[in-house]
């Protein structure tokens, strides 16, 4: 009997729950965001979560990758498919708003632990578009500037300074114009924000007014004048291989390739980082949950756990550099020194906080964009 007994038990244990579901994970970005679901997190959900599976589906880099995404929610909206074949969602800022204004999304960041434990405005207000409780950012990347400390002694703080800078140390400024990665838009979207004469605050949270678009004519003209003394780099690694041979000195960067780079040799280990006031902008991704998921609840508990403070260290902090999605205080624990201080030591949670500003709405993105092209690249 105890042996027909101990057989039962365990076939019990090994046989997954009649609740057992598999998760789909639809994810934007490079390569790497699918690795990081397929050899980190998704093994980690499921050891949590016995019998339950994850499945990681790549919709491809940049903007692209998060269309699709919408365009899948929006087909199967249109067909009345009872439920979606997405669980959980990775997307780009710039597409949530859209997708909560069409209800595509389930609003579940009260539901779950670690709601409460971000503090980013951008989880509440995705360029100007009200998201709160329908994200959780799973990472926020930031813009900064990069310097050789033996080139610059005293790193300008301010976009002011760097205009004094650049002018005594001609062509040892570099950043890529508008093209080839978003570290130059970055840049110059802070400029815009220190030079405009329009309120900055304004371009990052609406309404959009044409005449605000008039108020940037001497900012232009600015930063014309001072990208002829600059040089323009080939696109966000163009900008740390210049920084690495010495042709430049300082430019943007993203701070995650800035690290990346240092981490693999590419760059010498006394390379610096430093945010300018008033600051420039970074981007989230945002973990979302659709609207018609199959498997809310097995959903709400895996965003949990991808925003975790253990999770958000390991996962996202060591493993790619990124700034956490949660805010930083509650990840630090989690964090030893050393990785603490390789992050935070040049660029502060307070510098985040202050100077880690979002991207200006749509509207306005576009029209600095065209502003660019048309009086200051020609």
């Amino acid at each position: 009997m105890k042996t027909i007994l101990k057989a039962a038990l365990l076939v019990s244990l090994a046989a997954p729950s009649a609740s057992a579901a598999e998760l789909t994970v639809m994810t934007a970005g490079d390569q790497n965001m699918v690795d990081y679901v397929n050899d980190y997190l998704g093994p980690l959900f499921e050891e949590q979560n016995p019998g339950n599976t994850v499945r990681v589906v790549g919709t491809g880099p940049g903007d692209a990758g998060s269309q699709k995404i919408v365009e899948r929610f929006e087909a199967q909206s249109k067909a009345g498919t009872a439920t979606w074949d997405a669980d959980v969602a990775v997307v780009h800022e710039k597409f949530t708003g859209p997708m909560v204004k069409a209800g595509y999304l389930e609003s579940y960041r009260s539901k779950i632990d670690t709601g409460a434990l971000v503090t980013r405005a951008n989880a509440d207000m995705a360029l100007g578009s009200d998201v709160s409780g329908y994200v959780m950012p799973m990472y926020n990347s930031q813009a900064a500037l990069a310097y050789n400390p033996a080139l610059v002694e005293n790193p300008p703080k301010s976009y002011p300074e760097i205009v004094s800078w650049a002018k005594e140390h001609p062509k040892m400024f570099g950043y890529n114009g508008i093209k080839g990665g978003a570290s130059g838009v970055s840049f110059v979207t802070g400029w815009i924000y220190a030079f405009g004469e329009g309120d900055a605050k304004t371009l990052m949270t609406g309404p959009f007014e044409e005449s605000e678009t008039q108020k940037w004519g001497s900012a232009l003209a600015s930063l014309k004048d001072f990208t002829r003394n600059a040089t323009l780099t080939p696109g966000n690694a163009g900008t740390l291989d210049l920084l690495s041979r010495g042709e430049i000195a300082m430019g943007p960067v993203w701070v995650d390739m800035f690290y990346s780079w240092q981490a693999n040799g590419q760059l010498p280990p006394d390379f610096k980082l430093v945010l300018p006031a008033p600051g420039m902008p970074g981007q989230p991704m945002h973990y979302v949950i659709p609207a018609k998921s199959a498997n809310v609840t097995l959903a709400e508990k895996f965003v949990q756990l991808a925003t975790s403070p253990k999770v958000q260290a390991d996962g996202i902090v060591t493993r790619f550099n990124w700034y956490p999605g949660i805010d930083a205080k509650y990840v630090q624990a989690e964090l030893d020194k050393k990785t603490w201080d390789k992050l935070f030591t040049d660029i502060s949670p307070e510098d985040i906080a202050t100077k880690g500003k979002p991207f200006p709405i749509a509207p306005y993105n576009n029209a600095i964009l065209e502003a660019y092209e048309k009086q200051v690249s020609n």
